[in-house]
């Protein structure tokens, strides 16, 4: 990856099966901790992509953390604005709106307090006792959405 190229970091074989697996308990009804199998239109196909995701509160809003950097969901949910959310039955349409880096600290550092233990390596050394300027010097690495459930 060139110095210019967005951050991403490509989920190994056994990342990949472990999603499988969290989004096939999420499809039918079980979530660990919260997790959820987030839908999001491609944008080019336009068919529905399917990740498994941890979405987060803070402040009394919800949002989606991309842990691994600027994925294809990422790049999907730029496109199309939103998704769906869905554990068993219960599927919860969202649109999403991303957050300048600006705004990340208070919800990346919350965010790394509960999902550390699964998502610190995707972080390059930055967890969430990491300082404040660690914290924002990383944001750019990792988009942030905040959602809205709207149905």
């Amino acid at each position: 990856m060139s110095s210019s190229s967005p951050y991403y970091l490509k989920g190994s074989p056994f990342t990949v099966r472990m999603n499988g697996v969290i989004g096939w308990l999420a499809r039918h009804g079980i979530s660990l901790m919260g997790t959820a199998e987030m839908s999001v239109p491609g944008r080019k196909s336009g068919k529905m992509q399917r990740i498994p995701v941890n979405p987060h509160t803070y402040g009394g809003e919800r949002y989606l953390v991309s842990a691994r950097g600027h994925s294809q969901w990422v790049r999907n949910m730029r496109a199309a604005g939103g998704g769906e959310l869905r554990v068993g039955r219960k599927v919860r349409p969202f649109t999403a709106v991303e957050l300048p880096d600006a705004e990340k600290l208070p919800v990346l550092r919350t965010y790394l307090e509960k999902w550390g233990w699964e998502v610190n390596q995707y972080f390059a050394g930055v967890t969430a006792k990491s300082s404040d300027a660690e914290i924002i010097a990383c944001a750019g690495d990792h988009p942030v959405f905040r959602i809205t459930v709207t149905g």
